[in-house]
């Protein structure tokens, strides 16, 4: 028997192309999503409680996704029966209606996503891969199945990769870092001349620490 090998895609990698069903029909993924950032998360089950504590707190967030320009795309090995059938249940149950689609995974993707956790029968482990307008995969974030994810972080992740790409480096905790508030890091000088006038140029603490306001 052949063994199968999980190949996630790392930082900087391309997205790998996936055609998928989802509960919003057939999608390929990124082709269908290129110019656009989006996040795709994936979740052990459906109809299990941390899972749909986590779809409500999505939704919740809908529309900063949105402002953002990011799409939002669930995913379980589930069938998409169910992921309908669990969306109809959160919107029944919960006054919830989940806006974004939700892909039917097999295997075979999961595998490919790195998103089955070895031990741990075939759910899919709690992973979140957020892909910028090239298909390049910019962050990655896995979780195990008992934990549930932070939202917040997830919004806060795709707006400073956005930041970061156009201002510079963005200081932990943005934007209420402790030392510099919402104020972005100038990049490292490259020279002992550029070094030298970089207190000049800029407020700091020394020459490699240096930092401006962001650009609204």
């Amino acid at each position: 028997m052949e063994e199968q090998k999980t190949n996630m895609p790392l930082l900087g990698d391309e997205f790998p192309e996936l055609k998928v069903e989802t509960t919003h029909g057939p999608m390929n993924i990124p082709g269908d999503l290129k110019g656009k950032w989006f996040v795709l998360f994936s979740h052990p089950a459906d109809f299990t409680p941390v899972c749909t504590t986590e779809f409500v707190a999505f939704q919740k967030r809908f529309d900063q996704f949105q402002e953002l320009g990011c799409e939002l795309i669930g995913m379980s090995v589930d069938q998409v029966f169910s992921h309908i059938k669990w969306v109809q249940w959160i919107k029944d149950e919960l006054k919830v209606d989940i806006q974004f689609p939700i892909v039917a995974a097999n295997d075979q993707i999961a595998l490919k996503l790195g998103m089955l956790h070895p031990g741990k029968g075939t759910n899919t482990v709690r992973a979140v891969f957020i892909v910028d307008p090239e298909s390049k995969v910019r962050l990655i974030m896995y979780y195990p199945q008992e934990i549930g994810r932070n939202m917040d972080e997830v919004v806060r992740a795709v707006k400073v990769l956005q930041i970061s790409d156009k201002q510079g480096a963005v200081a932990a905790g943005w934007p209420d870092n402790e030392l510099i508030g919402d104020r972005i890091i100038v990049p490292p000088a490259k020279s002992m001349a550029d070094a030298e006038k970089r207190m000049e140029d800029y407020e700091g603490f020394d020459w490699w620490f240096c930092h401006k306001p962001l650009e609204k």
